[in-house]
């Protein structure tokens, strides 16, 4: 519904309403107001199930196998444990336990050199796992050409947890 004012065509007052709306949405996309683990970008997405667990990065999906997701290095939980490599796989553990329906899409590179798929996830909420991840403060960003689709949100969103001191940026956390 357009505003009323007399001295303003209606024609010319809708344009003005639509174009201070698009001007206020570009405003609120570029000071980062969007929610930082919620996609809603468009894509062939797939369902499965987690069938298994590995560490923060990576785990098991139903009709796939062994995956990665993209964009994100969790620490280490084999060999030389890492600071907050357990935590990272523990949270991921809770956030989709064993079971959970997730979508998923594949990258524009499928496969890494260890055969393992590299995908990226969505919960069923909607909420975007690789980005959680980095939000959360579990993760660094690991952005490895072709599959940078979504490397400028990643990188923000590690910034933010960073700054913010979250997860593994938290004070004290890995000294």
């Amino acid at each position: 519904m357009c505003w009323s004012h007399a001295s303003l065509p209606a024609a010319l007052r809708c344009s003005v309403l639509a174009a201070l709306r698009a001007g206020l949405l570009l405003l609120l996309a570029l000071a980062g107001c969007a929610d930082p683990v919620r996609d809603r970008a468009s894509g062939s997405r797939t369902s499965a199930r987690v069938t298994r667990h590995t560490d923060g990065d990576t785990l098991w999906l139903s009709e796939v196998g062994k995956v990665r997701l993209i964009g994100v290095d969790t620490p280490e939980v084999f060999s030389a444990v890492e600071c907050f490599g357990r935590r990272a796989a523990a949270f991921v553990r809770r956030l989709v336990p064993l079971g959970t329906e997730v979508r998923y899409r594949l990258g524009a590179e499928e496969r890494d050199r260890y055969g393992r798929a590299l995908v990226y996830v969505w919960l069923g909420d909607g909420r975007f796992l690789n980005r959680l991840l980095l939000a959360r403060g579990y993760a660094r960003t690991l952005t490895i050409p072709p599959n940078i689709e979504y490397a400028d949100g990643f990188a923000a969103a590690a910034r933010r947890a960073r700054t913010r001191g979250r997860g593994l940026w938290a004070p004290g956390a890995c000294v």
